[in-house]
């Protein structure tokens, strides 16, 4: 039986591809832009849409599958009058849970709820958790099923109405009968920064982990009440650089944070089904992310 071809890794392409593949995922240039300018790395037969297919995800590779036993999963719809009225949420827990559970938002980078998001939903409704990961772009139709479509539209939202709308969905799985009324948020990218945001604006919440995501302005720090476990990527100066600036408003307010940094990593490293992906950092701000969550809302 034929041994498949080994998924390629960001040690596989050159460090300035990553970071213009970066500002492609990111809309800072399209995909003529990218095309254009990866032609330069293209050697050994590749083609430049060769890399960047090759950098593109590869949603077959969950980790929980859709149909996992003991998992109790429904398609739900959020109120959000603030907001664009309405939208779709992807709500998973475990199958056999006895009474409340604490409940955590998962938030998605910015394509929409894609399968990916859907599988970390699914992980932490394994570990006991009420886990609902809304979809930004329900009010445009959801996610398109294409990464870069998905991007196109993520790109149409008024951000202050998708803000409300995360906003909505945090309040409702708060108040959903099902939650024990502990709440945490965990989001990656774009998420990442709506983990930060919801931190500043939802008083209730006791566990915020914004992956690789925006600051809020520093001004904004001291109304974080929550504990804040915030992940770093090593090679991200487009999220890096805001850092210091944030962490000593941080230190100023009194706030209770943690922050790791993971040598080496690029921007999107817990994302398993992408090249960018580092399997042995993940698993560590994984671990990390979980037993904070249990500090917090389970304890």
């Amino acid at each position: 039986m034929p041994h498949p071809v080994p998924r390629p890794t960001a040690a596989d392409f050159d460090q300035e591809l990553l970071i213009l593949f970066d500002a492609y995922v990111h809309g800072d240039i399209d995909r003529r832009g990218f095309l254009e300018r990866a032609r330069r790395f293209a050697v050994g037969g590749l083609t430049a849409a060769g890399l960047l297919a090759a950098l593109s995800p590869d949603f077959a590779r969950a980790q929980v599958a859709p149909d996992a036993p003991g998992l109790r999963i429904e398609r739900i719809t959020i109120d959000s009058p603030q907001g664009y009225g309405s939208l779709p949420g992807y709500l998973c827990r475990p199958a056999k849970a006895s009474g409340p559970l604490p409940a955590v938002l998962v938030v998605h980078e910015n394509r929409g709820l894609n399968p990916h998001i859907e599988d970390v939903t699914r992980r932490l409704a394994l570990e006991g958790y009420l886990a609902l990961a809304p979809d930004a772009l329900g009010p445009l139709g959801g996610y398109p099923g294409d990464e870069d479509k998905a991007r196109a539209l993520f790109g149409q939202l008024d951000q202050n109405k998708t803000q409300q709308d995360m906003l909505a969905a945090a309040q409702a799985l708060l108040r959903h009968p099902d939650s024990n009324g502990r709440l945490g948020v965990v989001g990656f990218c774009w998420g990442g920064g709506i983990a930060h945001t919801l931190a500043t604006r939802l008083p209730e919440l006791a566990a915020a982990v914004p992956f690789y995501g925006n600051h809020p302005p520093a001004s904004e720090a001291i109304k974080v009440k929550a504990p804040l476990l915030i992940h770093f990527a090593d090679q991200d100066e487009r999220i890096n650089a805001a850092w210091p600036a944030y962490e000593a408003a941080l230190k100023a307010a009194g706030a209770r944070f943690e922050a790791q940094r993971y040598p080496g990593t690029q921007h999107g490293f817990h994302n398993d089904t992408t090249p960018r992906y580092d399997a042995g950092a993940a698993r560590l701000a994984w671990s990390r992310t979980l037993d904070f969550l249990a500090r917090q809302l389970k304890s």
